[in-house]
């Protein structure tokens, strides 16, 4: 059972990995880094809410919608360093340029960005800003949810589907056990009621069509998950949330 210093430890963990912020020294947590993704989603709250921030500051200086929304982009892109865009773009280029399995995994441990993941770059912060700008000051409590319930859905793909390379990060933070990826559901189940039970009705749904999605098509296409494949999850749930956001609320 987790006690109050290794919950803290694992949000920590969660926070100093999903983040740039900058963080005290703290303890990696001694059960294992996969067993502290319960607190995925409490990163995302936290990033969620300076974006919040931003966007509510942006609003409050007079600057229009569209402004606004480019703002909270580009300060999630910065706390997190673009962690997941960065696995969004890999996964792109290794799903569409390469011929087999192993052309798919260099391609995705390649530095370099191609076509494919310009293309996927763009048309993600085109959805999301997109989305951002239509909801106006509803997009402050949305842009918490979206980051919370996006990430509370990595657990259970890291527990559902083997890694595709024997190291790597995903490889090396091994598998949440079902506790885990239960309360990481559980948190975002509640984040989705925010918006209303109307709201988390249609919404559950489609990041659970979203979850499984990933998961079939990483399977076929390199046998597995890996941490790029986590952050396409994480990018995809997170505009399936916005979208989902401006249809309940305009």
């Amino acid at each position: 059972m987790v006690g109050p210093r290794d919950a803290l430890c694992d949000i920590a963990a969660c926070l100093g990995f999903y983040t740039r912020l900058p963080l005290p020294a703290f303890e990696m947590p001694a059960h294992g880094f996969a067993a502290a993704q319960w607190a995925a989603p409490l990163a995302g709250l936290v990033v969620g809410a300076l974006c919040g921030a931003v966007l509510a500051g942006a609003m409050a200086l007079g600057l229009p919608a569209t402004i606004a929304a480019v703002l909270a982009l580009a300060a999630g892109t910065l706390v997190t360093g673009g962690l997941h865009e960065d696995g969004l773009a890999d996964v792109a280029d290794g799903f569409g340029g390469g011929s087999t399995r192993e052309k798919k995994l260099a391609i995705m441990k390649d530095s370099r960005i191609g076509s494919y993941g310009v293309a996927a770059l763009i048309l993600s912060f085109l959805l999301r800003w997109t989305a951002l700008s239509s909801l106006g000051l509803a997009a402050i409590p949305t842009l918490l949810v979206a980051h919370g319930t996006s990430r509370a859905l990595m657990p259970a793909l890291m527990r559902l589907s083997p890694p595709a390379r024997d190291n790597g990060l995903s490889a090396g933070a091994g598998r949440p056990g079902t506790a885990t990826v239960l309360v990481a559901f559980a948190i975002g189940g509640v984040l989705l009621l925010v918006p209303g039970p109307g709201f988390a009705l249609i919404t559950a749904p489609l990041l659970l069509l979203a979850l499984l999605f990933i998961k079939r098509i990483a399977e076929k296409q390199i046998g597995g998950q890996t941490g790029d494949v986590l952050g396409t999850l994480q990018q995809l749930a997170e505009t399936i949330v916005l979208i989902a956001a401006v249809a309940h609320f305009t």
